[in-house]
């Protein structure tokens, strides 16, 4: 079975920075696509980055220049790394992969931005 676990959020003030974790019960290349989402309160779950199997990445307008996805030497744990938060950055961060045309979820990581 297909499992994904995030860690690594929290709260963190504007301006700072977090990363979070997925480790995948697959390696990472068993996957088409890896990335995540995030949903904040009252919002849509929005794409915020992904990386393909190739390490192709893509990212959200609203967090490039800021975030950067990435895949650890463990192969099977995708990065995301936050910086310059900002209280809009506030949500639910939830890993996902694609496999198969099939698609995982984690559970999701609070990440709150506040001072």
């Amino acid at each position: 079975q297909v499992q994904l676990a995030e860690s690594g959020g929290g709260l963190v003030q504007p301006g700072g920075s977090l990363r979070l974790s997925c480790a995948a019960s697959l390696s990472f290349f068993n996957f088409n696509l890896m990335g995540w989402y995030r949903q904040a309160p009252g919002k849509q779950r929005e794409l915020v980055a992904t990386i393909s199997s190739g390490g192709t990445t893509n990212y959200s307008d609203s967090v490039k220049g800021r975030f950067t996805i990435s895949r650890g030497n463990a192969k099977n744990t995708v990065y995301l790394q936050m910086s310059s938060l900002k209280p809009e950055d506030t949500a639910v961060y939830s890993c996902y992969g694609s496999r198969n045309s099939i698609a995982y979820w984690g559970q999701g990581t609070q990440v709150t931005v506040s001072s």
